[in-house]
């Protein structure tokens, strides 16, 4: 997971939606903290400050540590809503981290060692069919990404989820099949040259071969028909 980010925030006195909109033109953004076995903690940080770790890009993939009147809350963004014409921050939804519990994430997968991939030296390409992995992690491990090594990789070859040695203390969300995560193909460049060859190979006769064929042919004809 990305280094752990700090955002302050206030406690919410009211709910609803005037409540809210009132904290909206105050510059203040309404959200939520839930989860952990705890009852929902109704809180507002600034808009000018959450947009600048929105901007980062990694926030929904990061521990945000809750600053609540220097009560530390350790949490995993779950749910930003957005407005629909300008895209401010309008809502947030964050998910209590407890201690000692777990939690489902996607994580990014990166690949490494592509030079070391004879089918992709070759020419073929990477098909990546899964560019996350839904992971059930606990809450003070989460990995930032999952790395794949590519090394000894051939044309045709596919890497599953049983293949991939995940980091201690993260398992599969998915546990009724062994899905595929990405496989090497050929490009298309190379398909269009195999079906040109093949179209060659079944032809027994060159196409000028057979032009001359044709016109012995009618000649013949043309002989038959003076000879009528």
């Amino acid at each position: 997971m990305s280094d752990a980010l700090t955002l302050p925030a206030e406690a919410r006195e009211r709910a609803g939606k005037g409540a809210s909109r009132q904290l909206r033109r105050e510059g203040r953004v309404p959200a939520v903290i839930y989860g952990g076995k705890e009852e929902p903690t109704l809180i507002h940080v600034e808009s000018k400050e959450l947009v600048r770790q929105l901007d980062t890009g990694h926030f929904m993939n990061s521990i945000v540590e809750i600053d609540l009147g220097g009560k530390k809350i350790r949490t995993l963004p779950k749910d930003v809503a957005l407005h629909p014409v300008n895209d401010r921050p309008e809502h947030v939804d964050f998910f209590r981290l407890a201690k000692g519990g777990k939690i489902e994430v996607s994580v990014p997968v990166v690949f490494l060692n592509e030079e070391a991939s004879p089918g992709l030296k070759k020419g073929g390409v990477l098909n990546v069919v899964r560019h996350e992995l839904e992971l059930v992690c606990e809450n003070d491990k989460i990995p930032s990404e999952i790395e794949i090594d590519v090394t000894g990789k051939e044309v045709g070859d596919s890497i599953h989820i049983s293949e991939i040695t995940l980091p201690a203390g993260s398992e599969s969300a998915i546990t009724d099949r062994d899905f595929t995560i990405a496989t090497l193909v050929a490009p298309s460049a190379l398909k269009a040259e195999d079906d040109a060859a093949e179209e060659v190979d079944a032809d027994d006769v060159p196409a000028s071969e057979q032009e001359g064929e044709e016109g012995e042919g009618s000649e013949e004809e043309g002989e038959d028909k003076g000879d009528e």
